[in-house]
């Protein structure tokens, strides 16, 4: 549900940062009328979404209407702030009337709620402070979590000014100090114990606090108020700015948590960070506090900062943050785990013994070490990785495939993925993501798999089982963009978007599909971190290779607004690309890499054969074919062909859906076409069409993939809502899980096929040739598999009404229809009527036949091709063959119009004419000579009956 928590809060001399609960104007993203609201009574909440730091806001504004207050409230200052919720606020994914807020212009909205009363609170039950997050009704645009205090009705006092528990200045330098209270009374400000100012009779007092001229000291700031029958105070830390000391970087150490391979009970923190004046770490083990201790050593190039823990305990889990400049909280960049505040209260159910967030930290995320940890005992360690241009890749969202939505139940399903036949599962972005429920595309730590999936050592059992079953495992890696938790996007910033001194993102993204802060792959520091990211993942957790995500907005050649500019061939980008291959050869010699790359073949081809495989988008045509549609352009797939690209290798990942893409059978009952009763917008027949797409999809050489339950026939489309509504606005929301597909009989003979055609493709060598044709231009599309021992002809009719087809056959004689079994005699005119959406795979060889009913066809004998009408007597074609014109002559008593039609041997009209009949001879000529060679049938048609000649044109 939630996401993330940026506070960005500026002070006087520094920005300030804070420690503990919050203020009633953090950064003025929130504030409340009054200043102190109590539980019991009306309060005001104003919100200020242009200050709201979440990526996703930015759908929020301009808003005039659609915004809601989704919330909670919670009894203590640090824990969890949705302890209690209002009424019916149960679906984040849908409106909440409730929360509905009213705009106040400018982007400001705001809500009167009386909080006892509107979360359910029981009496006698104290409200601390509330959790908000701004949403639309979908829940697809949204702040982050933010927070406001709810104060006892009593004598209240707090600082204004600063807003920040804890403030980092300069020596010799003074701070400015308002502080606030809810009633008149006197006002006492101590610094230290020592009384620095005073007010009577007062609800505010004003001062300035000298820093004093101690480095790496710390100062307690006290404002008290008293009446005559209460008490009340707040309180600051001031830290004075230290200076780290020089010290080169012990030998052997690199970015991230080093452990001691002899002494358990220390580890070495290093951190990049470049441009920055010091760093301090805050742990567990000096109470989340700066102290002396806390600071780390500065290398002598002044980009590295390293801390030596000791005192550890092994096995024992150690939360700890770093503090840049005294100014931004963070985690480590390459630690493997995270804690996060605002989401992992949510996943009880899904980590075991995760371990509770820390309330003193600062932010939202701390990252955890552990020291003595045991190693995952793989059971698979030399897994032979199935050849690239033989894959069947089965792409999946945990999230979405699996109800637990965790990936040892995603093992579980191996079984039925083995059984389909599938070679290698593509899983979206697992590495921690901001929230909990997404689909993967914003990461924020790049090391760490994501909590809501389960642990670590969860995902690498189910890719050592996914190695037993024989099955790859591909990563989808996002490094094209990352979101504002990322350390390395915080660390950098400009208060809206990344700052120009950055050493790995661009203030403004290089291209127009840019989402959340774009890379610069240019950058050293940047090809630094790629390098250990991809190390990582194929080493520590085994994983077979990659498909790299927006490959082509790896430039750092400026396209901002133009789409097709930005797809030109860039030959900075296609380097970026071979320096990134070429370092993951060094060590992993058959990691596949996969781009989603979509730009100029030219560019394309050099990569392809490099050696680097590209998702090949296809949907599009295949659902026009799948619907009926027949222009020979939008259903036209043969794009799908490396050889029609002109590569030397079958390197296109070619796929007919894939996350990003509308469902097929879904379009096929919105959008299918139909002739007198046969429409393809029946569900069954839906389901029928998918079959005749796969036929000629699966088995077209080359790596192939399938979106989860493509082979089941999955018809709700990409923006259906978690509940099975649609709403634009839910394209990444959940969506329904539907296993019971297996149940229904139809899609049951829809998987099926799915695996026949699998099997195939994997065992039968004609399926792996190099020499094939593909026409996939016509309504009847067919595939020419040539083999020596083993020919293979896929054909199908895409057409919503019959055609006549010549099989033309590659040899005579006997071959078989895999799927029913029969045989068919072909000599070079062989010819079968195909009905819309049969498809025939024929062999000359008998296979083994799959079970009855799969397919509804029979491989019928060929159709005569006198049509069921009266025949015309006394009807002649000559010369035939020929090469340029064919004369019609009929003689007979019939008057009258007479219609003559040259049709292709697919069954499309190629050319009419009408004449008329005026005597006892017509004679009539007919031009072939646009034509192309081959065989054509002349249909003559009369008010008295019809009759069909062939003609071949030489």
């Amino acid at each position: 549900m939630c996401t993330k928590l940026y506070q960005l809060t500026r002070g006087v001399l520094l920005t300030a940062l804070w420690l503990g609960k919050l203020v009633p104007a953090l950064a003025q993203l929130v504030t409340t009328q009054p200043s102190f609201p109590t539980a019991d009574r009306e309060v005001t909440i104003i919100i200020d979404l242009k200050q709201a730091k979440d990526g996703r806001a930015a759908g929020l504004l301009g808003k005039k209407d659609d915004v809601y207050l989704w919330s909670g409230a919670g009894r203590t200052e640090t824990g969890n702030a949705f302890e209690f919720g209002p009424t019916g606020q149960t679906n984040f994914n849908a409106p909440y009337a409730p929360g509905t807020m009213t705009s106040l212009g400018n982007d400001k909205w705001q809500i009167k709620i009386v909080p006892r009363t509107y979360y359910n609170v029981p009496v006698g039950t104290p409200i601390r402070r509330l959790g908000l997050v701004v949403k639309n009704g979908a829940g697809t645009a949204q702040t982050e979590d933010f927070f406001t205090p709810i104060y006892d009705a009593k004598l209240t006092v707090s600082f204004a000014r600063p807003t920040a528990k804890f403030l980092l200045v300069e020596p010799n330098t003074s701070v400015s100090v308002r502080a606030n209270v809810s009633d008149k009374a006197t006002l006492t400000l101590r610094v230290n114990g020592v009384t620095s100012a005073s007010a009577t009779n007062a609800d505010s007092l004003v001062a300035s606090v000298p820093t004093g001229t101690a480095t790496n000291t710390i100062r307690k700031v006290v404002v008290s108020a008293q009446t005559a029958t209460e008490t009340a105070a707040d309180s600051f830390l001031l830290y004075v700015k230290p200076t780290p000391t020089i010290a080169a970087l012990p030998a052997g150490l690199k970015d991230g948590i080093n452990y001691s391979a002899s002494d358990p009970t220390s580890a070495t923190l290093v951190l990049y960070a470049p441009k920055k004046t010091f760093v301090l770490v805050l742990s567990e083990q000096n109470d989340w506090t700066p102290d002396p201790a806390s600071l780390m050593n500065k290398t002598p190039d002044g980009d590295r900062y390293w801390l030596a823990l000791t005192g550890l305990r092994s096995g024992q889990e150690l939360a700890f943050q770093y503090l840049v400049d005294g100014q931004i909280p963070t985690g480590d960049p390459y630690s493997d785990k995270i804690l996060d505040r605002n989401n992992d209260s949510f996943l009880t159910a899904t980590y075991a013994g995760l371990k509770a967030f820390p309330t003193k930290a600062q932010g939202q995320i701390v990252s955890v070490l552990q020291t003595g940890q045991t190693a995952y005992p793989w059971k698979v360690s030399n897994f032979t990785r199935p050849d690239a241009k033989n894959m069947v890749v089965y792409e999946l969202l945990v999230r979405d495939f699996i109800a637990s939505r965790q990936y040892k139940n995603v093992g579980d399903s191996l079984p039925y993925l083995k059984k389909l036949g599938i070679n290698a599962i593509e899983i979206m972005p697992i590495m921690e993501f901001s929230g909990n429920d997404s689909w993967g595309y914003n990461p924020i730590y790049y090391f760490a798999p994501d909590k809501a999936y389960g642990s670590k050592n969860d995902l690498k059992a189910f890719i050592d089982k996914c190695h037993e079953n024989g099955i790859a495992v591909i990563l989808d890696m996002v490094l094209n963009q990352a979101d504002y938790e990322f350390p390395y996007v915080k660390m950098y910033w400009d208060g809206t978007k990344p700052s120009t001194d950055s050493p790995y993102f661009n203030p403004t993204a290089t291209h127009p599909f840019s989402v959340f802060f774009d890379f610069n792959h240019e950058s050293p520091a940047t090809q630094a971190l790629v390098q250990r990211i991809n190390q990582y993942w194929l080493q520590e957790y085994k994983m077979d290779g990659f498909r790299f995500d927006l490959s082509k907005g790896f430039t750092q050649k400026s396209n901002p607004n133009n789409v097709d500019a930005w797809g030109a061939y860039d030959a900075s980008r296609v380097a970026i690309w071979k320096r990134i291959y070429d370092q993951i050869r060094t060590y992993d010699k058959s990691a596949y890499v996969i781009l989603e790359h979509f730009a100029d073949n030219t560019e394309e081809k050099e990569l392809a054969n490099y050696g680097m495989l590209f998702w090949g988008n296809h949907n599009y045509n295949y659902r026009y074919a799948a619907r009926g549609v027949v222009n020979g352009r939008d259903d036209n797939f043969d794009w799908i062909s490396y050889k029609l690209r002109g590569w030397n290798n079958p390197n296109v990942l070619g796929y007919m859906e894939s996350h990003d893409e509308e469902r097929m059978v879904f379009d096929l009952v919105q959008n299918g076409v139909s002739a007198g009763t046969y429409n393809t917008k029946d569900v069954a027949t839906a389901l029928e069409r998918a079959k005749l797409a796969a036929a000629l999809f699966i088995p077209v050489p080359g790596p192939k993939l399938i979106w989860q339950f493509g082979e089941l026939g999955y018809d709700l489309g990409i923006n259906a809502c978690s509940d099975g509504n649609y709403n634009n606005d839910c394209r990444t929301a959940a969506k329904p899980i539907r296993w019971q597909y297996t149940a229904d009989a139809n899609r049951a003979k829809l998987l099926r096929v799915y695996q026949e055609l699998i099997k195939l493709k994997l065992s039968q060598p004609a399926f792996q040739t190099t020499d094939y044709t593909f026409i996939a231009n016509q309504p009847v599309k067919r595939l020419v598999l040539n083999n020596a021992t083993q020919p293979v002809v896929i054909i199908g009719n895409f057409d919503v009404q019959a055609n006549a087809v010549v099989l033309d056959l590659p040899k005579t004689g006997t071959w078989y229809d895999y799927f029913t079994g029969q045989s068919v005699n072909a000599t070079a005119s062989t010819a079968l009527t195909m009905q819309p959406g049969q498809w025939h795979i024929l062999t000359t060889t008998k296979l083994p036949t799959p079970e009855a009913n799969i397919v509804p066809w029979n491989l019928v004998p060929p159709a005569p091709v006198v049509l069921a009408t009266e025949p015309l007597f006394g009807l002649t074609v000559s010369p035939n063959p020929t090469t340029d014109v064919a004369v019609l002559d009929w003689e007979s008593a019939y008057r009258g119009p007479v219609t003559v039609s040259v049709n292709s041997v697919s069954g499309r009209t190629q050319q009419t004419l009408t004449v008329q009949k005026t005597a006892q001879t017509l004679r009539q000529s007919v031009s072939l000579k646009a034509l192309p060679a081959g065989m054509y049938f002349l249909n003559v048609q009369t008010t008295d009956g019809a009759q069909v000649r062939k003609v071949l044109k030489e």
